[in-house]
């Protein structure tokens, strides 16, 4: 089928299925409607945050939908991510699909239905994951959380009816219900298939801002118009996409085509409510990759695809706000006068909540090696459990430095919120919320408890390293409006800001070293000890298991490829010198002998015996190592006038 051809019949498509039309009558009288739609797919997501997706002809779906609708499917644990909880003698799981939010179609463009013409589609069913009646998925958990929030919310409204004031209601009784608001943003890499990184172009470009918010051209442009008309069509409501700052310019061949094509680019769409929009997000991923895929560009979602230069971003923003039984809405962070105050008391409990206690939610944001790689200085990726809320409450700023900013809008005081800016694509998005919910959550009671004011709260989350706090630690400082990485050094930031993990045995660890942090997890029974058990052993499995058998066989494979390069009649003694350092570091990482082990040998007897603090100090090492490999390397091409 020709692209006008399919253009003209899009509009025959069903790609959106919103959660008002989930009775069986409306469901069936639907799918029949669109016989393009050939199979139904139960969506759960795993503690590891992997989807589900199955395919169930829509003909057995229709046929007993009653029990479909209330029983779903089952399986076992062997299929989902759930150590510990779904074992081998007790392996079964229910798939329970969620009639509260929206289901989509799921179009295979490569696979046209022959009776309409159309692309085949299954309707993707978001739900739940049940072991022994139980829900343990990671859609459960924040759904959960978000109950547990709005419920504590309006308890503490009614205990502290102080605050009420400040957001400029007059009873507890004028409020109708809780609204949390979310939104992500996706940033992505996308590139010609099979094309090799140049990292000094790369970085190059990087430095001098060639490819920040430039226009798009080529395939690349085609690509990104049509995904961000299928978001609207899946009811996404795009709202930009640009350029970021990753990439180098693409090539035009003699055919006319475009070559060479590397480049970072960000979407963005409108905020929903919390799990539509973690939902929302994974079919924005699919939509991305399945567009640019079908214009021949391969799209990669990893933190840090290409070493040195920019990493993949996925902002990640958080707004409360009152739904009044008037129907007007509030903003539950917005201060009753935007030029006095940055925030009323419960705006600034909750950002006081989120960085107290960012020790126990920043495993759910970095949980994998990738991730890591992204959160180094120079990237604008935060590593700093530090704040920005701008350099006055009556002009704007933003701090991209920062783990949190406060965005504001002195015009629009529903779009006050906050920022974070750690996680990356591959991020658990329904444990990053939940786990950011129960932290604010603890913030906000502990302002309202000690009738905090505006301007009280102001002074206590500028405070020094050193200075006293009613909630807040003592030896620590939490925000800052300069550059901290151009202002601070390393040493002061790890002072000031504390230490932040380097690894992903590092960032577990923080669950049993701040167990009084971990109890905040724990308030509601959001999350318990079996499922933190359970995200723990699966994402060391995966740390691990990726190191053993992926990074350092990669590793290898680069070591090996770093060969003498220089013949004795053009050599000089510079060469020389460059390469017998080059050469020591390849035997350090890789070369075993009699008496002395390799590094890669090391760190794959410590993963065997499972001494993973071992691991942690060892994979650090080979990160370095690796690095100054790779810039001995290049620094030694440089110096020849022939390569081999």
């Amino acid at each position: 089928m020709s692209k006008d051809t399919l253009s003209s019949k899009i509009g025959n498509l069903l790609f959106l299925l919103p959660a008002s039309h989930h009775s069986p009558e409306t469901i069936t009288s639907t799918l029949k409607k669109h016989p393009e739609i050939k199979f139904v797919s139960l969506v759960g997501v795993d503690l590891g945050g992997n989807d589900t997706d199955e395919k169930i002809p829509v003909d057995l779906f229709l046929n007993d939908i009653d029990n479909f609708l209330a029983c779903g499917v089952q399986t076992d644990g062997s299929s989902v991510v759930l150590p510990e909880i779904a074992t081998l003698n007790n392996a079964q799981v229910d798939l329970i699909p969620d009639k509260s939010v929206n289901w989509f179609v799921d179009y295979n463009f490569d696979h046209y239905d022959a009776q309409t013409d159309l692309p085949v589609g299954t309707l993707r069913i978001p739900s739940f994951l049940i072991h022994n009646n139980v829900k343990v998925d990671s859609r459960s958990i924040l759904l959960n959380a978000v109950k547990h929030f709005k419920n504590q919310i309006l308890s503490l409204l009614k205990e502290y009816p102080y605050v009420l004031e400040d957001l400029g209601i007059n009873s507890i009784d004028d409020i109708d219900e809780v609204v949390l608001t979310a939104a992500t943003e996706l940033e992505f890499w996308v590139k010609t298939p099979d094309d090799k990184a140049d990292i000094e172009q790369l970085s190059t470009s990087q430095v001098l801002k060639e490819q920040y918010w430039k226009r798009t051209v080529g395939p690349v442009r085609t690509a990104m118009e049509q995904a961000l008309l299928t978001l609207d069509q899946y009811g996404l409501e795009s709202e930009m996409g640009h350029k970021e700052v990753g990439g180098v310019k693409a090539r035009l061949t003699g055919n006319g085509n475009f070559d060479h094509i590397m480049e970072q680019l960000e979407i963005d769409w409108k905020y929903s409510t919390a799990l539509q929009c973690a939902d929302n997000e994974l079919i924005a991923q699919d939509v991305v990759k399945d567009t640019f895929m079908n214009n021949g560009l391969e799209v990669t979602l990893m933190a840090k695809p290409v070493e040195g230069v920019a990493g993949n971003g996925e902002h990640h923003h958080v707004g409360v706000a009152l739904k009044l039984k008037n129907g007007k809405m509030k903003n539950l962070f917005a201060p009753k006068d935007m030029k006095k105050d940055y925030m009323n008391p419960i705006g600034f409990g909750a950002l006081m909540g989120l960085l107290k206690n960012y020790e126990v939610v920043n495993p759910f944001v970095t949980a994998t090696n990738d991730g890591f790689n992204r959160l180094k200085p120079g990237f604008e990726a935060p590593i700093c459990t530090v704040c920005s809320i701008g350099h006055s409450a009556s002009s704007l700023s933003r701090n991209r430095t920062v783990l949190v900013g406060l965005i504001r809008d002195i015009a629009k005081p529903m779009a006050t919120r906050f920022e974070l800016r750690s996680p990356n694509p591959t991020s658990n998005t329904y444990l990053v919320f939940a786990s950011v919910y129960q932290a604010m959550l603890d913030g906000i009671e502990a302002v309202l408890k000690n009738n905090k004011t505006s301007s009280e709260l102001a002074i206590d989350l500028s405070k020094k390293a050193g200075e006293d706090s009613f909630y807040l630690e003592k030896d620590r400082a939490y925000r800052s409006e300069e550059d901290v990485f151009e202002d601070f050094t390393e040493e002061e930031r790890n002072t000031l800001f504390s230490k932040p993990p380097a690894t992903v045995w590092d960032n577990l660890t923080n669950f049993d070293k701040h167990s009084e942090k971990k109890s905040v997890l724990l308030q509601g029974n959001i999350f318990n000890e079996a499922i933190i058990n359970s995200y723990k052993v699966a994402t060391l499995t995966q740390w691990t298991t990726e190191l053993y058998n992926r990074i350092i066989p990669e590793n290898m494979d680069i070591v090996r490829s770093y060969k003498k390069l220089h013949e004795s009649d053009f050599v000089t003694d510079l060469d020389v010198v460059n390469w017998e350092k080059i050469n020591y570091l390849r035997y350090y990482l890789m070369k075993d002998s009699l008496n002395k082990k390799s590094l890669f040998t090391k760190i794959r007897e410590a993963i065997d015996s499972k001494d993973y603090k071992a691991v942690s100090t060892l994979q650090l090492e080979m990160r370095s190592k690796m690095n100054e490999l790779n810039e001995l390397y290049t620094i030694y091409k440089r110096n020849l006038f022939e390569l081999k």
